[in-house]
């Protein structure tokens, strides 16, 4: 039998790997410059928020639409249009000139967001399916190598400007999408393509959500992920402003911190989980990183100093890793196999809809109580999070961990 992953294909795959790879990393290229432009046309913590919110509003409303559109028309145009979409949305940002330039030039790349799961989706086209989870696997290290990568280059590139991250990524966006429409050949054969107009229950997210919410288990892990992913959102989005505002911590500082924690995720994923998950189960694992993170994230409020910031972020980091994919196995290994793909999507529209709410609701809570307000919550949160695992039934299957998608 022919193995479906041909050698043309093996070098789309590679152009697959450098999309996600700087997708994840043109993200993280903002990440230490954000609160600095921002402040730029409004002081206020919450004008951060709004910005990282319209973005995961848009990406959560657009992210079906844009799955539809990719199974009926092909996975190559849409993932071409998306990463333009990205392209023309970091340029506008570094352009910038006003604030609604800036929630502009994030509505776009929120709306054409698709480079993510349309890559995804191609992955799971070219491979077999036993092949599968080694080629997710390498996705996971590209969007780790991304994370890390973005802010290091973010911290050279702002000597020459603070706009000069964010054309870096509008540039590396566009260059990959020339690329990908020369060279990147289709994965969907149009026989095996949708047919017919897209329903609402197709293209409804919180539809979605709330029916998978109804079966066993299901419920109890849904919550707690949105819980977890309420608190990183709303911890992440504002550690440049805490250490600015706290500490005078410098753009290049920031992107060393930022860097430090996404090399922790990656590591503890690559190097721990796949070993403990054996021994100790999802579940176990689950529960020890949500405590860690409960326990570490109210002592960012009394750190004396920035240097103090770094092992904080660490063990969150840690925790973060023990967390994350053991929550998708959890989810994965509690519905049928032909429900894994909407099982997939709502763990991942949960995330884009906490992206929206956490760092509003952790703006509000920075400006109007105290800065170290979102990270006292956040604790809270967490601890409602391990309140909620531990009810959870285990069934009893061989773990199954998906690599994470966010690096």
């Amino acid at each position: 039998m022919e193995n479906p992953l041909t050698q043309p294909r093996r070098g789309a795959l590679g152009f697959i790997y450098v999309t996600l790879f700087l997708d994840m990393m043109g993200g993280s290229l903002l990440l230490p410059i954000l609160p600095y432009i921002t402040r730029q046309y409004s002081p206020d913590a919450l004008t951060v928020g709004l910005l990282t919110g319209i973005y995961s509003a848009a990406a959560f409303l657009a992210a079906p639409a844009l799955g539809w559109l990719s199974d009926r028309y092909g996975r190559r145009p849409v993932l071409i249009l998306s990463v333009l979409g990205s392209a023309i949305g970091y340029a506008l940002f570094g352009l910038g000139g006003a604030l609604w330039v800036l929630i502009l030039a994030r509505l776009i790349d929120g709306l054409t967001g698709g480079n993510i799961a349309t890559a995804m989706a191609y992955i799971a086209d070219s491979a077999a399916p036993q092949e599968r989870a080694k080629y997710y696997a390498f996705a996971g290290v590209a969007f780790g190598l991304g994370f890390i990568l973005g802010p290091v280059i973010a911290g050279a590139l702002v000597g020459i400007s603070l706009a000069a991250p964010a054309f870096a990524a509008g540039a590396m966006s566009f260059a990959s999408a020339v690329f990908g429409y020369f060279f990147l050949p289709e994965s969907l054969p149009p026989e095996k393509r949708a047919a017919g107009r897209a329903t609402l229950a197709q293209i409804n997210p919180l539809g979605v959500i709330a029916e998978l919410s109804r079966l066993p288990n299901l419920g109890l892990l849904l919550g707690a992920i949105f819980l977890v992913y309420l608190a990183f959102s709303g911890m992440f989005s504002y550690i440049a402003v805490y250490t600015l505002d706290r500490f005078q911590a410098s753009p290049a500082e920031n992107a060393v911190l930022f860097a430090v924690v996404g090399l922790v995720q990656m590591v503890g994923q690559g190097a721990l989980v796949y070993r403990l998950v054996p021994k100790y189960g999802e579940k176990a694992l689950a529960l020890a990183g949500l405590a860690v993170q409960a326990a570490v994230y109210p002592l960012f409020v009394i750190a004396p100093g920035f240097a103090w910031v770094y092992p904080l972020a660490v063990l969150s980091a840690l925790g973060n890793a023990f967390t994350r994919p053991t929550l998708d196995a959890l989810v994965a290994n509690h519905v049928a196999a032909h429900e894994q793909g909407r099982a997939a999507g709502t763990t991942a529209g949960l995330y884009s809809l906490t992206n929206v709410f956490g760092p509003l609701l952790a703006g509000l809570a920075y400006d109007s109580i105290a800065p170290g307000a979102p990270y006292a919550a956040g604790g809270l949160l967490l601890a409602a999070a391990c309140g909620l695992i531990a009810q959870v039934k285990v069934k009893k299957v061989e773990p199954q961990i998906r690599p994470d998608k966010s690096g």
